[in-house]
């Protein structure tokens, strides 16, 4: 079975994804790194016990983000787990090796039998870049050129290949090669018509990074990705979304606990690329129906699910449920709500809509 196939036109696949986000203690010192990464594998078990599909964490080198080895932690994660996809959210492919990205986490999907996906980008932060000695003049080459030579290494097959970025290969295979499959790999983009492109080329599955705006204002680039994989060929893979959220029994209550962690995130990050500043105003808005934060109650977020499925036809939503200096036990009641309500009224909603069409 593949994986990455589309599922049925009323179903939806619910997934988490987290940068491991630095807390604070209660005198308001950051966490430790460790402490953060133990929190994580706990979030990671909790998601797998409530049937959620996935679990996916980000790769980032600062120090707000716990997470800079996707691969080790999923390891642990593989351990602790049993039925839960687990994958990165994303790869920071460009600055990394792609034989190697191929053989960590094939180790990933042996020790989970078959569970491991891998999700690359080029990063929407360049810390890695300066980190790793890469010059950020080669952005778009160097994720042209390592994708290329991932996919040939996902291929099992022996590889060819020339390029700029490293010195050239032929006739060599990566190790280890996976038991009865290829390693599900798919592209995450931030909304470019020329990355959405790029996905399709090499037939990935594509996951849309949605974290403002309106949902629905990605749907001619849903409609450009099923377009460019028929016109390369290749069978329709599964289409997925990620955005913030953050579920709590009451609206009121999910807001006011998310807020003050929210605003800061989203205010340090603005200051770094030029925005500015946010407001509450802004955060309202992003809260309702139509916006790109997933808050509120278990029958408020589901709801926003269900009016994603039908505004994009999405096959996978991904909720990011750390945001900031977000509390561990908040997030771990987040996550309980979200597998254990929002899922099945989300299924209820889907299965509704379909036997009563608008």
């Amino acid at each position: 079975m593949n994986p990455t196939a589309p599922v049925a036109p009323n179903e939806i696949l619910l997934g988490l994804n987290t940068f491991g986000d630095i807390g604070r203690d209660e005198q308001d010192q950051p966490l430790p790194p460790a402490q953060v990464l133990r929190q994580l594998l706990a979030q990671a078990e909790l998601a797998d016990a409530v049937g959620l599909h996935s679990f996916g964490v980000g790769e980032h080198h600062r120090a707000d983000f716990a997470v800079s080895a996707p691969e080790v932690f999923l390891a642990a994660a593989a351990t602790r787990t049993e039925k839960i996809r687990l994958g990165s959210a994303v790869t920071v492919l460009s600055s990394d090796d792609p034989i190697r990205v191929f053989q960590r986490f094939a180790t990933v999907d042996a020790l989970s039998n078959g569970r491991a996906e891998v999700m690359l980008g080029r990063g929407s932060f360049i810390e890695s870049f300066p980190l790793f000695g890469l010059d950020l003049d080669d952005y778009e080459m160097l994720f042209e050129e390592k994708l290329e030579l991932f996919d040939q290494a996902r291929s099992q097959k022996p590889m060819h290949w020339e390029g700029r970025s490293r010195p050239g290969i032929s006739g060599l295979r990566a190790f280890p090669t996976l038991e009865k499959h290829l390693l599900p790999a798919w592209i995450g983009v931030g909304g470019t018509p020329e990355s959405v492109i790029r996905c399709a080329h090499y037939g990935y599955p594509i996951i849309f990074a949605i974290i403002g705006g309106q949902p629905r204002a990605f749907a001619p680039l849903v409609e450009l990705y099923r377009e460019a994989m028929s016109k390369y060929g290749h069978p329709m893979q599964q289409i997925a979304t990620h955005s913030p959220g953050h579920v709590a029994e009451t609206d009121e209550q999910a807001k006011e606990e998310l807020f003050p962690h929210w605003i800061v995130s989203r205010n340090k990050i603005g200051a770094e690329r030029g925005w500015g500043p946010g407001s509450r105003d802004d955060f309202e808005k992003m809260c309702e129906p139509e916006g790109a934060l997933y808050v509120g109650s278990p029958e408020t977020v589901a709801q926003k699910i269900a009016l994603l499925k039908q505004n994009l036809g999405v096959d996978r939503f991904d909720l990011k449920y750390s945001n900031g200096t977000l509390p561990h036990q908040a997030m771990m009641r987040s996550i309980e709500l979200f597998g254990q309500e929002v899922a099945p009224r989300v299924a209820e909603l889907l299965d509704n809509n379909s036997a009563n069409p608008a």
